[in-house]
């Protein structure tokens, strides 16, 4: 964790400030309105790899959960952002990973989420004519078995 934070510190002294770490991992949580800026900086500290983005659905707000690598440092970082439920909106990615082009329009497709600024935001996983994001808390569908709520 410290050789992660050097690096990262080295780019920009704020980067590191904010790194804390969950789980034996180094969590990196920032603003919406820095993502973009925040994944530019990762990328130029050495960080080549997005290897996944998702999202959790805390019912008044989602998180988006991004996880960055880095191939020469053999590190990696989850970078949290938080953003309300309504409008679900963020910028992304893609023009720093392009691999975010499917991986947003799967957090698209499942939470209804949308990712400005992506050029082919459209459904990845369910039919075109599928109503509604499923993914999220307040779906609702008389198909679906609720469990109760101990997760």
């Amino acid at each position: 964790m410290a050789a992660l934070t050097e690096r990262v510190g080295v780019l920009d002294a704020s980067l590191a400030a904010l790194i804390t770490e969950q789980a034996g991992e180094a969590v990196l949580t920032v603003e919406a309105a820095v993502l973009v800026k925040t994944a530019l900086d990762l990328r130029s500290a050495g960080f080549d790899r997005l290897g996944m983005i998702t999202a959790v659905d805390y019912e008044n707000e989602f998180e988006l959960v991004y996880r960055m690598h880095s191939r020469t440092l053999s590190a990696g970082v989850y970078v949290k952002v938080r953003i309300p439920r309504d409008p679900a909106t963020v910028s992304s990615v893609f023009d720093v990973w392009p691999t975010a082009l499917w991986q947003e329009r799967e957090v698209f497709d499942l939470f209804g989420i949308t990712f400005e600024g992506h050029p082919d935001l459209r459904r990845i996983l369910l039919p075109d004519d599928f109503e509604g994001h499923p993914l999220r808390r307040d779906y609702d569908d008389e198909r679906v078995i609720r469990r109760p709520d101990y997760i």
